[in-house]
């Protein structure tokens, strides 16, 4: 395990069998991935123990440091984020039963965990949001208001990132690591979608890989100036991802080298 977190946590997490929503990448927490932590494999095949008494929740997300870990919070954020992200986009896509299924995951699997969490910080519940976006594409109702449902997840996500917890980190290594975090994601995905002709891990990966770009986005220039080498690093990796998935619908073949994803995603791990 330690050999393996050196090279990275995507490394390790491409050959662990995950599998679904359920069996996702650990989440960074101090600055670590669960991969680093002393203890042994949890449930799963997700490495390392997370939090006290290594309760987790979906991938491994440590609720309770949630509340004092700012990256920690907003990976979890950002998991129920590239759930709607793949959902939305697989509505356009055609494809309604995914779709609808993608908004309901993150209720059970993330926020209701997290209702401790945001009660503490003050945040409005996350989760009607989603099981209306969720209906809105079972019932059939129309693109528009679809749309609707899909802007006001992000909205009420942009308000909660807000509220996240205080830390003496920057702005833009937080968001560096919440970044890395989802990129590690979406190359664990990958590999699980090489592995069998499922829909859903790529669809996972799919998201996973959109919201690392949003995270990225939002505070490159911050990254760029503090980190130039980090920067770069999360760039390639992003390039390489848009290359794996591009775009919400599967490719026939899934033909990009998955060590080079794993190479790309190590780089950042080590650059962090």
């Amino acid at each position: 395990m330690k050999t393996w977190a050196q090279l990275g946590l995507a490394g390790a997490l491409a050959g662990s069998g995950l599998a679904g929503c359920a069996e996702e990448a650990p989440v960074d927490t101090d600055g670590e991935t669960a991969e680093m932590q002393p203890g042994p494999a949890g449930e799963g095949g997700e490495g390392g123990e997370a939090g006290e008494g290594g309760e987790t929740g979906e991938g491994g997300v440590d609720f309770d440091a949630a509340a004092r870990d700012p990256v920690v919070y907003l990976t979890a954020l950002a998991v129920a984020e590239a759930h709607a992200i793949a959902a939305y986009d697989a509505f356009l896509a055609g494809k309604t039963d995914p779709a609808a299924e993608m908004f309901g995951h993150p209720v059970s699997e993330v926020l209701a965990d997290m209702d401790p969490v945001f009660a503490e910080l003050g945040v409005a519940d996350l989760k009607p949001r989603f099981n209306e976006a969720s209906q809105a594409v079972l019932s059939g109702r129309a693109d528009i208001e679809v749309n609707e449902r899909y802007g006001a997840i992000l909205a009420a996500i942009e308000e909660a990132g807000r509220k996240a917890p205080d830390s003496q980190a920057s702005e833009a290594d937080i968001a560096a690591r919440v970044a890395s975090n989802m990129i590690d994601r979406a190359i664990a995905m990958y590999g699980e979608a090489q592995g069998s002709d499922r829909y859903e891990p790529y669809l996972d990966g799919y998201g996973f890989y959109r919201a690392a770009a949003s995270a990225f986005e939002d505070a490159e220039p911050a990254i760029l100036a503090a980190k130039p080498g980090l920067a770069a690093h999360i760039r390639e990796a992003l390039d390489l991802l848009g290359q794996a998935y591009p775009g919400a619908e599967r490719p026939g073949t899934l033909a990009l080298e998955r060590g080079r994803l794993i190479a790309a995603g190590s780089r950042v791990t080590l650059a962090l």
